[in-house]
């Protein structure tokens, strides 16, 4: 893709992500990545930094930040995994000082405790599927630990699962798929953030201050905010492939490099499309917290919902997702 202009009409006016340069689109069945890089905003506490303690509150979440210089962004809809313990995630973000402890009064159960000890290689948290986070950020504040427990259950159940209020039966039989989407999208060196898009329509747009702080949500992106709901919308198998009719090496190389250059110009057609034709209307900003000149804002609009971090007129965090999930009109 070589006109980036686009992206500044994702989110017009509150949200400026002037600077911001989407890459080259990969994809992986029904589900499509687009890097973006620059700019970076170091300094901030990485992710894998937070310490959770486990809160006397069936809904109580505690996170520490034991940096001594960077803000801890917490990401939103995180809910961290620990031995023996349910998985509590957050219905909202938070900026935590340096060296301070802050406790969530509203999180929600999500997952029964485990069994065994994490092993270096299990993913230290997962991000609330897509089809349960415009709920879950609109019960911010709402102090029920089971408020979740009704839309987890329904998820379970469009999946064929029986209709139980926890993501264990759900991500435990899809591990192998959504692992999948892990392993075959690529983050690229410099990469903050990315476009995702479920069956060609824009599902989300994420934005870390950092290489660092991307990397490590990674994996809870790709496998569980949106490989979930790209999981349901895999297409069928692909009818088997015509052989190429080429007599040597190199005229199987430029056959090759046409059908790759065929492939990521449908793709760029379909992302332009989604970014310059999003549903007209108000897009409404709301502060929810602050720390010296930075502000959380909760950003509402026709196509999109999710919370910001802003300092000044510049983007340092995102996590935005269709209000429609998925957003494929398509999928029950």
């Amino acid at each position: 893709m070589t006109d980036l202009t686009a992206l500044d009409t994702l989110v017009p006016g509150p949200l400026s992500l002037a600077g911001h340069r989407l890459g080259t689109p990969q994809q992986a069945g029904a589900l499509i990545m687009v890097p973006i890089s620059e700019p970076a905003h170091p300094g901030f506490t990485p992710p894998h930094t937070l310490r959770p303690s486990r809160a006397t509150g069936r809904g109580q979440v505690e996170l520490t930040n034991p940096d001594a210089d960077g803000v801890a962004i917490v990401p939103l809809h995180i809910g961290h995994l620990q031995d023996r313990a349910p998985t509590r995630a957050l219905c909202r973000s938070a900026l935590i000082p340096p060296g301070r402890t802050l406790r969530f009064e509203d999180a929600c159960c999500v997952q029964e405790g485990r069994s065994g000890h994490l092993t270096g290689g299990d993913p230290r948290f997962l991000v609330l599927p897509g089809e349960l986070r415009a709920r879950a950020l609109a019960l911010r504040g709402v102090t029920d630990h089971g408020k979740l427990s009704d839309a987890i259950a329904d998820l379970n159940a469009r999946h064929g699962l029986a209709r139980r209020g926890h993501l264990d039966p759900l991500l435990a039989r899809h591990r192998p798929a959504l692992a999948r989407f892990q392993n075959r999208l690529e983050p690229q060196p410099g990469q903050v953030g990315a476009l995702f898009l479920i069956a060609g329509r824009l599902a989300g747009v994420e934005i870390t201050p950092d290489p660092a702080y991307f990397a490590q949500m990674w994996t809870a992106l790709a496998c569980h905010a949106y490989g979930v709901a790209a999981h349901r919308a895999e297409p069928a198998p692909p009818a088997p492939a015509e052989p190429y009719d080429a007599a040597n090496l190199a005229e199987l190389r430029g056959a090759l490099d046409h059908d790759r250059s065929t492939r990521l110009a449908h793709l760029s057609e379909q992302i332009t499309a989604q970014l310059t034709g999003p549903a007209t209307g108000p897009v409404r900003l709301r502060e929810e917290d602050r720390h010296q000149t930075l502000r959380l804002s909760t950003l509402t609009a026709p196509h999109l919902a999710g919370q910001i971090v802003t300092d000044g007129d510049r983007a340092v965090y995102a996590s935005l997702f269709a209000r429609r999930f998925p957003p494929d009109p398509a999928i029950p």
